[in-house]
């Protein structure tokens, strides 16, 4: 599975993201044999197509690859995922437990706008005013700060 891409990645110090629900195993495995390589799971590994709690049947695999320092879940697309109105409360419990496995510094807001069932607005404000656990610090580090970090762009402080 592009075996030559890992290495190089890692030796030239470029993130990797990937659209990966259907190869978290793999994922896992490529993080532990290439420790430097930052990868970044698009779309929070869910399942194309589906909603609710079928969209996030990959969620166990998911939360398993924590455990990795290198690997870190951008949060695009998420509102796609529920089967549910805004806020779409149904996929709360999912974010957070994703959060909670990953940390705010390894979990990225993203919108995947062009998909979304509903406004910028609404995407940006399920994060910023709905996740009542989600505040402060945490916060600016989910909306943006982390994947800066995260990516190797230097901002000023």
């Amino acid at each position: 599975m592009m075996d030559w891409l890992w290495p190089a990645a890692e030796r030239a110090q470029i993130p990797i993201a990937l659209m990966a629900s259907n190869h978290l195993p793999a994922v896992g495995r490529i993080a532990e044999r290439h420790p430097s390589l930052r990868s970044l799971i698009d779309h929070f590994a869910r399942v194309r197509g589906a909603t609710g709690d079928a969209a996030h049947a990959n969620q166990r695999a998911l939360l398993a690859l924590a455990k990795y320092p290198n690997v870190a879940v951008k949060a695009t697309g998420v509102p796609g995922s529920s089967s549910q109105p805004y806020p779409y409360r149904n996929i709360h419990k999912y974010i957070q437990q994703i959060y909670d496995m990953f940390g705010p510094q390894r979990m990225f807001w993203g919108t995947d706008i062009t998909r979304m069932p509903c406004s910028w607005r609404q995407c940006v404000t399920m994060f910023t005013e709905e996740l009542p656990w989600l505040e402060g610090r945490d916060l600016e580090l989910v909306m943006g700060r982390a994947v800066c970090d995260w990516i190797g762009w230097k901002l000023s402080r």
